[in-house]
């Protein structure tokens, strides 16, 4: 595949549909036609999915089955969006991936390393990403700017979980990061939208150069 892939990761709050859109205007400026997606969702089968997911219609079943349902979603996902772009050549951004399930489904939901890289290994069959921004701000940060934008909507299946449990994520993303230092590149985000965006700019231009696209 020609393409590069580019995903943003983080808790809730972070961010990541900012600077992904952010992110997407760098790169038209320098010339490409960037794919914006998310997860869960990003093609038919996966948005049907979502709904049951977010809503937390499946939550009564455990983690387990969240777990599959985000995979069968992924695999939907890269198999109908994400792969064909990539074999196109065109730079896909992805709001969240499989770092998220390893960190909201295989940590704080306490499912066995083993069973979450079988499925993950399934789900994706072999589409990983070239490089993993992981967006990271305190919990509480975090929880207070998603209500904000939420309003007065109700919170998902995931915004209504106690601080503890999303300091749990965070940590859990950090330690992914400590693991795979070559793909995911922690970003500070508790500070203005712009300089987030001119370090992910900086770090997005880093890997074009490397791969001989800029």
């Amino acid at each position: 595949m020609s393409g590069l892939f580019i995903t943003f990761e983080g808790g809730e709050g972070a961010g990541k549909s900012t600077q992904i859109a952010r992110l997407a205007s760098h790169l038209t400026a320098l010339g490409f036609d960037p794919v914006m997606t998310r997860e869960p969702g990003g093609s038919a089968g996966a948005e049907a999915v979502r709904h049951v997911i977010l809503s937390g219609g499946a939550e009564s079943y455990g983690p387990a089955m969240e777990a599959l349902l985000f995979a069968a979603a992924r695999a939907d996902h890269v198999d109908q969006l994400i792969r064909p772009a990539l074999e196109e050549g065109r730079i896909v951004l992805c709001d969240r991936y499989i770092d998220s399930s390893r960190a909201y489904q295989g940590v704080t939901g306490n499912l066995a390393r083993e069973f979450m890289a079988a499925v993950e290994r399934i789900a994706i069959d072999g589409v990983k990403p070239d490089m993993t921004i992981i967006l990271d701000l305190p919990a509480e940060t975090g929880m207070a700017r998603a209500g904000k934008r939420r309003g007065h909507g109700n919170a998902d299946r995931f915004e209504k979980e106690d601080i503890a449990v999303h300091e749990a994520r965070r940590a859990a993303f950090l330690a992914i990061a400590a693991e795979e230092p070559e793909r995911c590149k922690v970003v500070d985000a508790d500070r203005p939208i712009d300089d987030i965006a001119a370090e992910i700019a900086e770090l997005t231009d880093r890997l074009l150069r490397d791969r001989g696209l800029l």
